[in-house]
Formats: structure tokens, C-alpha cells, sequence
């Protein structure tokens, strides 16, 4: 039963969450103790019996866990209380609620099951945990946080999303075969061959590594597969809606606000057919698809798609249509021959755009709002060739548009124009933005892929993230 009143009764979580939570832990322990049976030694027997007793410890401590855990929702404030000799009790204003996502692992999806996870301004991390409820209890307690957060009443129902692309299966499966292992896995093949021509010693030796590199890829196709399967992405007031999955799903919002850079990655093998990818970096430090950076958390808001989805997605975050881009100088030839014609960069009012790379063509746009440092670098190379490098740093280790190989000149002016930019947008930057109005430009064209749809305002963001 979900609270319908500011100082609801306290609850509990579902009586069945300590068997998703221990599911990992007890599940081998059974299967360890089917399978070992005595035969006739005492040891034999004392070894089941330890088996059986680690069992019921860890039985226990998830009975004991689900008990000494309780939430329930005072005034504007959701309230979770956990622990049995260290008491841990947070208090989670609905006012800076950024997301609730909500998790289904496969147990709890057998179950019914699924967990909530409450993040707020200001942080990655999910600062609050309900795993697990009932499924309609998740929904029900997802969309009064919201409610209450936007200044709705929390009887509001969840405003619906509005679909903008999904990710067919082959589409998946085939970026997953076309990837740069499949080209080393190849390689392996051909050295394999070719060695047992030689010695038949070192084809063996090849041939294990061989395997043993294929298993490892197969494990990691496999996670990609399962975690992206179903891929779906929408937008709503809260922010851009994700859903994914195949064993366990995964229903996430992703706030513009906390967007701290927005890439597209061309690898090579996918140019031919027209692929890319999208990803985006968010401002908080908890792990994402593609692990943990300094500063941000990375998202895949497209895992493999074409031109026309990714710009949609693009314009919707960023506001924009397009930055024109500028080639570097002709003599940035002599230092980079063979990725020159794939080096551009740019920037208008609200955002700096750099493109690099020529096995994997990587463009990257950073909102001049968003920028933490602009940096000129200069290498010996450059300095005799009269050229330097502007790098333009958003929050984390690697998060940055680059405009390579630029003449010296030009390097010069873009340090302080950029930087004076970047302070105006900090200052002009609205307290609440449109998703696909974003920085002042017309919202994106969803006719061009699902027809259009009322436009609906995002209300109640908190400034501070």
C-alpha cells in the first residue's frame, strides 16, 4: 500500500526481497549441498552440513535485513531507515529528486518484483534504495516522487513520454559483430593458419589464446546484448526516458540538466552502413555503461542508430541544428597526414563541437554552460608548424571537444572568446529548459521519425545540479 498522507504509517518492503537480494549467495549454496552427498566419511558429512548452516546464516540475515528496513513519505520528505546495530537513516527532500529509475533483475521480474532507485541534485549516486516492491507499488511511489517534485499533488498521474526511437535486435547483434575485437579475433584466426604451416607447437600455443579470447569476447557480446536488448528511448517533462533489457530491465530518466557532454562515436566497420552511436556524459561519479569516470557517469543514449536518430536525439539535448565547422589550416597536414580530412571543429552561442579521430570518427559537443576549463596546448611539433590545440573541458577526466591543429592565431582568440563565452552562458543559463527547446532553439523535429507531439514544459528543476 503506497502513502496517501504527508506523514504516512511506515512501511516495509516486499516480504519476498530477501530472496532476490540473497538469490546470488544462496542459489550455489543449494546446488553445492545437492550435489554433495556422503560417502561413508564423516568429513563428507560435516561438509554438507557446513553447507546447510551458510545457508541458513544467510537465510537469516536477509529475514533480518527486510525487518530493520522501513520507509514511508513525511510531508515534501521520503524517509528510508536501515541497519540493526548501526542505524542508517536518510532523508530525501522530493524537491531535489533528479530521477527514479526502476530496476528489474531477473529474479524479481519472476517475482513481480522491482527495485527504486531515487537520485538527487548534486550527485551520481542513488542516495536512496528501495529494492525490493511490488511492481505496481514501484510505479505508484515513482509517480507521486515526480508529482510532488514538479509542485503537483501527488495523486497526479505520470505525464506519458513520448516515443523517439527503439533499437531492433539485429541491429544490436549485428554492431556487437562488427566491433574492433571481431577484427583482432580475425587476426588470431589468420596467425593460427598460418603458424600451423610453420609449427605445429606455436599454432597450439595461438590456438589457446585464440580461445581464450573468444571466450572473453563472447561474454562480453552477450552482456552488451542482454543489457541493451529492447532498447527504447522517449521524451517526457522529467527528462529522456530509457528503457532496456532482457533478463533484467531497466527503466531510467536521464535529466537534461545533468547532460555534461554529448558524443557520437563512427566506428569504422559501421560507416558503411550508416551506423553510429550516442552517448552522453552525466554530471555525479556513480558507475554507467561504460564504468566509472572522475566527475561523470557515461549513458548510452543510442547504442547503435542511424544519422537521422541521432540528430534528433542531439537537437533535443543540445537546442541546436548544427554548428558550422572549420577545417584546420593546410599545414596541419605535415603532422597529422592521415586523419587531417576528419578534423574539424566549432562553436556558436550555446555550444563548442569538435571532431576527431579516423579509425573511430568521434564528435563531441560541449555546452558553453557546461564548460569547467578552456586550455591552449602547444607541442614541439606544433610550434616549429605554427599551430596549437584548444581543448574545451567539461566535469571529468576525458570530457572535452578539441580544436586540433588549429593555426596559432586562431588558438589565441578562441582561449579568451571561448572562455568569456562560457561565463555569459553560465549566467544567461535558464532555471528550467524544455527537453528539445534546450538552450533557446525550436523544439526537435519528432515528426521525423514518430510525427509530432504536444510540446510539454519540464517544471520544478533544481538550478543547483
Amino acid at each position: 500500500m503506497t502513502p496517501h498522507a504527508p506523514d504516512a504509517p511506515w512501511q516495509r518492503l516486499h516480504p519476498l526481497s530477501p530472496v532476490v537480494r540473497l538469490g546470488r549467495v544462496v542459489v550455489p549454496l543449494l546446488v553445492l549441498v545437492a550435489v554433495s552427498s556422503p560417502r561413508g566419511g564423516g568429513s563428507d558429512a560435516s561438509l554438507v552440513v557446513e553447507d546447510v548452516a551458510l545457508v541458513v546464516v544467510a537465510v537469516v540475515v536477509g529475514v533480518v535485513q527486510w525487518l530493520v528496513t522501513r520507509w514511508r513519505i513525511e510531508g515534501a520528505t521520503l524517509r528510508i531507515e536501515t541497519g540493526l546495530l548501526r542505524r542508517d537513516s536518510r532523508q530525501l527532500p522530493v524537491a531535489r529528486i533528479q530521477a527514479v529509475d526502476v530496476i528489474r533483475p531477473f529474479a524479481a521480474r519472476v517475482l513481480g518484483l522491482a527495485e527504486l532507485r531515487i537520485r538527487l541534485a548534486g550527485s551520481g549516486a542513488a542516495k536512496g534504495r528501495l529494492a525490493y516492491l511490488a511492481e505496481p507499488v514501484a510505479q505508484d511511489l515513482r509517480a507521486r516522487l515526480l508529482a510532488a517534485h514538479h509542485g503537483l499533488d501527488m495523486a497526479t498521474p505520470e505525464p506519458p513520454e513520448l516515443p523517439i526511437t527503439a533499437v531492433p535486435a539485429g541491429r544490436l547483434v549485428g554492431s556487437v559483430v562488427l566491433s574492433a575485437p571481431t577484427l583482432v579475433s580475425v587476426a588470431l584466426a589468420v596467425a593460427v593458419v598460418a603458424a600451423a604451416s610453420v609449427s605445429r607447437a606455436v599454432a597450439v600455443g595461438l590456438g589457446g589464446a585464440l580461445v581464450a579470447y573468444l571466450i572473453g569476447r563472447a561474454r562480453m557480446a552477450w552482456r552488451r546484448v542482454a543489457e541493451q536488448y529492447g532498447f527504447t528511448v522517449g521524451h517526457a517533462p522529467d527528462g529522456i526516458r530509457i528503457r532496456r533489457g532482457l533478463l533484467s530491465t531497466v527503466a531510467e530518466t536521464i535529466p537534461v540538466r545533468r547532460v555534461q557532454a554529448v558524443r557520437r562515436i563512427e566506428p569504422l566497420l559501421w560507416r558503411p552502413l550508416g551506423w553510429c552511436r550516442l552517448e552522453v556524459e552525466l554530471a555525479g561519479s556513480a558507475g554507467g555503461d561504460q564504468g566509472t569516470r572522475a566527475g561523470t557517469v557515461t549513458r548510452a543514449l543510442l547504442p547503435v542508430g542511424f544519422d537521422a536518430e541521432a540528430r534528433v536525439l542531439t537537437r533535443g539535448i543540445l537546442g541546436i541544428e548544427g554548428v558550422p565547422l572549420s577545417p584546420p589550416p593546410p599545414r596541419a597536414r605535415l603532422k597529422a597526414p592521415f586523419s587531417y580530412h576528419f578534423l574539424g571543429a566549432g562553436h556558436g552561442q550555446d555550444v563548442a563541437v569538435g571532431v576527431t579521430g579516423r579509425v573511430c570518427k568521434v564528435t563531441c559537443w560541449v555546452p558553453l554552460d557546461k564548460i569547467q576549463s578552456v586550455r591552449r596546448v602547444q607541442g614541439p611539433l606544433q610550434r616549429r608548424l605554427g599551430l596549437a590545440t584548444v581543448h574545451v573541458d567539461a566535469a571529468g577526466r576525458r570530457v572535452r571537444a578539441q580544436f586540433r591543429d588549429r593555426s596559432a592565431t586562431e588558438a589565441s582568440r578562441l582561449l579568451e572568446e571561448l572562455a568569456g563565452q562560457a561565463r555569459q552562458a553560465r549566467r544567461a543559463r535558464p532555471e528550467s529548459l524544455d527537453f528539445g527547446a534546450g538552450r533557446g532553439a525550436p523544439p526537435p523535429p519528432g515528426a521525423a521519425l514518430h510525427g509530432t507531439g504536444p510540446e510539454r514544459a519540464r517544471r520544478g528543476l533544481d538550478p543547483q545540479d
